[in-house]
């Protein structure tokens, strides 16, 4: 375990030198070019270790994708565990390079499919593992893992091949630089899937350059919560190579009959002599199975480069074939790359920062990057989509997006979105609504995975989304459908039958249902629906039933109304009627009635005094701990409660606080699992001086700024901008302020303040002003 970590914190100083490399991260004017401050290695570990806690740490890769693509070529170090994005930094050996991926999540993860692997020498079928199973996996030399926005690439040094990686929307290149060599290949594993496999397979060889297919993955291969996510998908590949298909061939695994196909089977040495073993086909143009590969061999010369291009769809063979050839005309590897790079530089330009720290500047746009990678287009180029039915369906409405981490984005991710991308946000209620209607459910899922009511995690976070939409005035679906839709959501989960929610987890349950359920009277209200407002505005004090006057805390409660009895650890012991957190960290969840919090825990004295212990006793580290636990969502909103409390000079103080020591330019910068975009959201307005604690409301907490200067494109050629005078790391607060010139004395600004444009200007000091927004 020593030698292991050790050899960690060389990688580590080996990447933040290797950041320092990057000096040209400003044009002749002293502009900051937001991609040059792009690194794609921060968080992209999920070691168990490193974290202190069985969520590992970020769980992003480093791979090649362009915003919001449906396509990220990315390398992939491991199948198994709860390793979602398949790479974790520390590995040693490369398993091939993948066309899809998620990023930041945990449950196993999916998708890693049509994973590619040059290879010379002896062919293997088996992927072989990290501690000595021989396969076609490759050791690589960690010093040329080199990754930006838009580009990657790796030497192998088993097969001594350089491979380079760029990307397009729907579509993916991979570069190959191989040594002199009489057997050189290509290596498509066909079943390979993160956590898990395909179950069934399929390969066509169109003419010399080109083949195409699908893979099929199944609950019955694992995936998902190994499974129990119901991820039910297909992917389709339209894939060419630059050298022409002259000597080429199938594997075929034979799989057991009865043999479980999901993570255990696939983890174990048994799923690695068999795949070892598979059987080589020769002299057939098409073939199919349950557990297939696909090969071509060819000579190099030294330094020979070989090119692989393919585009994906999710809808038909057609709809890769035309996306590929829409996106990736030609063989020019340069202009795709180019074309990638300068596509995240419109994205990240968005907002733009001057001031800070390199180190601040290095996370703020990596982060950024990160809330730009999902929800991700899930339709075609001409607009067709797979709905949850099953069927083709097109529309020139909106696009069709997927992975909607629900119950971690609704927090700061799809807020941030609703100021820098708000049509991307009425992309998600679309496609979030018309899966309602597809799949014949009616009601809203709270973690969609490409059609998928996966049923993870707790809440109706959907709502949240929508009511915070519909306030901003983003919405432009049919409403009357989304409400009817919202409404018996709702219903199916929420506080309507005893006045709280049983266990499993019956605080978090109860206090994030009435806080949706806030929400949907919310919604009722804005649209005329008065009896319903007041139906739901009653069940959002749902909170209150499960307040323990003797123990000054929520406990849960059984079913005839008992409390379950107090744990050894009391508020502290997570899963006491919690999911992946505590009671005290669980309990300062009402955001939507925050007077009537305080009010029941005591009043504001006693609040402010329980929130300074909760940051007293946390960790600097900030990882995984019992107090205030950055490394989860839960929490995301405390620091800015005191700005409701009277002492909004604490939350400067914490924000900027969390922002300098929970993140960091490295590959263990991120303390907790990305999830699809809330970390780092998190982090971008945070950093920017702005927080939504309750959305649904559209009132923005105002805090310390990092920078100088932070300017927000917010649409129609507006700008929002928040300068700061004598801002330093240690000048952390805010002596005054003025909007648009004139004296502004309050600790928050309403969504219409900053998307009409204006500036927001803030005096700092090292000293607070306790009287500023109070």
């Amino acid at each position: 375990m020593k030698i292991q970590k050790e050899k960690m914190k060389e990688w580590l100083i080996g990447l933040c030198v290797a950041g320092t490399l990057f000096c040209s991260c400003s044009d002749k004017s002293g502009e900051v070019i937001p991609t040059d401050y792009v690194n794609p290695f921060i968080g992209a570990s999920t070691n168990i270790q490193a974290a202190g806690a069985y969520h590992g740490l970020g769980k992003t890769f480093p791979g090649a994708v362009v915003p919001y693509g449906a396509v990220q070529v990315s390398p992939n170090t491991i199948t198994g565990g709860d390793n979602g994005s398949g790479y974790s930094y520390e590995h040693r050996t490369i398993e091939g390079f993948a066309f899809t991926q998620m990023s930041g999540v945990g449950w196993y993860g999916d998708l890693g499919n049509l994973l590619v692997m040059p290879t010379v020498g002896k062919m293997h079928t088996n992927s072989g593992k990290e501690n000595g199973v021989e396969g076609y996996r490759s050791a690589y030399d960690k010093a040329s893992e080199k990754a930006t926005a838009g580009y990657y690439k790796v030497f192998l040094t088993d097969y001594q091949v350089n491979v380079e990686a760029t990307a397009s929307l729907h579509s993916g290149m991979l570069r190959f630089t191989y040594p002199q060599s009489k057997q050189a290949r290509i290596q498509i594993d066909l079943a390979r899937r993160v956590g898990g496999t395909s179950t069934f397979q399929a390969v066509k060889v169109i003419d010399e350059h080109t083949i195409e297919g699908r893979m099929e993955c199944t609950p019955e291969g694992g995936g998902w919560g190994n499974g129990d996510g119901k991820a039910n998908y297909t992917v389709y590949f339209y894939t060419q190579f630059s050298k022409p298909l002259k000597d080429f061939g199938f594997w075929e695994v034979t799989v057991p009959e009865g043999q479980s196909r999901k993570r255990e089977f696939i983890e174990s040495k048994e799923f690695q002599e068999l795949t070892s073993q598979a059987r080589i086909v020769r002299n057939v143009r098409e073939f199919q199975g349950k557990h297939i590969g696909f090969f071509m061999e060819f000579d190099t010369e030294a330094d020979e480069k070989v090119l692989f291009k393919s585009g994906i769809s999710y809808v038909s063979e057609s709809g890769a074939e035309m996306n590929l050839k829409k996106e990736i005309a030609d063989w020019n590897f340069e202009k795709i790359r180019e074309q990638a790079r300068n596509q995240w530089e419109v994205a990240l330009s968005k907002i733009k920062v001057r001031g800070g720290s390199e180190e601040q500047k290095w996370i703020f746009y990596t982060a950024l990057y990160h809330t730009m990678i999902d929800p991700r287009i899930f339709a075609d180029v001409d607009g067709k989509y797979v709905g949850a039915d099953g069927k083709v369906h097109e529309s020139d409405r909106f696009t069709k997006r997927t992975i909607f981490s629900g119950w971690d984005v609704f927090r700061s991710q799809m807020p941030l979105q609703t100021i820098i991308n708000p049509s991307l946000v009425n992309d998600l209620l679309w496609s979030l609504t018309t899966m309602a209607e597809e799949s014949g459910n009616g009601y809203y899922e709270r973690w969609e995975f490409l059609n998928a009511y996966s049923g993870c995690m707790l809440g109706n976070p959907a709502i949240a989304v929508l009511a915070d939409a519909y306030a901003k005035d983003i919405c432009q679906l049919n409403m009357d459908k989304a409400y009817a839709y919202a409404d018996k959501t709702s219903k199916m989960f929420g506080n309507s039958a005893l006045g709280y929610s049983l266990n499993p987890s019956s605080i978090s349950k109860t206090l994030e249902y009435a806080y949706t359920e806030w929400c949907m009277s919310r919604l009722a209200e804005a649209m005329g629906k008065h009896e319903d407002a007041e139906y739901y505005a009653k069940l959002s004090q749902s909170y209150r039933n499960l307040y323990d006057t003797e123990k000054h805390c929520f406990r849960p409660r059984e079913a005839d109304g008992s409390f379950e009895a107090w744990p050894a650890k009391g508020i502290l012991q997570e899963g006491y009627g919690c999911t992946e957190c505590n009671e005290y960290q669980q309990r300062w969840f009402v955001p939507h009635d925050i007077q009537g919090m305080v009010e029941l825990m005591g009043g504001i004295e006693q609040v402010v005094a329980d929130l300074d212990t909760l940051f007293a006793k946390t960790p600097v580290d900030f990882l995984w701990n019992a107090y205030y636990n950055h490394a989860n969502e839960p929490v995301h909103h405390i620091p800015y409660l005191y700005n409701r409390l009277g002492e909004p000079w604490k939350t400067q103080k914490c924000s900027r606080f969390i922002c300098d020591n929970a993140y960091h330019n490295s590959v263990e910068g991120l303390v907790g699992n990305e999830d699809v975009g809330q970390m780092s959201a998190w982090y971008v307005l945070s950093a920017c001086g702005l927080y939504p604690i309750c959305p649904g409301d559209t009132r923005y907490e105002i805090t310390s700024p990092l920078f100088d200067e932070v300017s927000i494109q917010v649409g129609n050629n507006k700008t929002f901008v928040i300068k700061t005078y004598h801002n330093s790391s240690e000048n952390v607060y805010i002596q005054s302020a003025r909007l648009n010139g004139k004296q502004y004395s309050k600790c928050y600004l309403d969504y219409k303040d900053i998307m009409k444009g204006g500036l927001l200007e803030l005096d700092m000091a090292a000293i607070p002003n306790e009287k500023w927004g109070k």
